[in-house]
């Protein structure tokens, strides 16, 4: 077994896209005019899908991070050296920050942002050992 992508259901991909991009320095990887699309973020893709697509593939529904008053319990890491400066640049990008950057316990340190489309994202610098 061996982790492939994780899709992220949105209103609009190239929204999501865009914003992910500017927010984040991520390019898009490919665009699909289904309704679909990949970041390119290494050997795991990041992924967009409409909600109308992400409906076809759960015909009994999901909860909408983009119409959930409150983030859904999950998240999407991005690593980063510069926890501070990327947290602002994606607030200045339109996301909502949740939690400043903070150094924990462990010597990570990590912050919390809310894109436009509803999801989650936690920015970290890298663990050490």
């Amino acid at each position: 077994m061996q982790f492939g992508y994780t899709i992220i259901y949105v209103p609009d991909v190239l929204a999501s896209v865009a914003f992910f991009e500017k927010a984040f320095g991520l390019q898009r990887r490919f665009v699909h005019e289904s309704g679909y699309a990949e970041m390119d973020t290494g050997a795991t893709a990041l992924a967009f899908a409409t909600h109308e697509l992400g409906g076809s593939n759960l015909p009994n529904g999901y909860v909408k991070a983009s119409e959930s008053a409150v983030p859904l319990g999950m998240e999407i890491a991005l690593v980063t050296e510069q926890v501070a400066d990327a947290h602002a640049k994606a607030v200045a990008a339109g996301a909502v920050s949740l939690k400043e950057p903070v150094v924990k316990p462990w010597g990570q340190t990590v912050s919390y942002v809310r894109c436009p489309d509803g999801t989650l994202v936690e920015l970290c610098s890298p663990m050490t050992a």
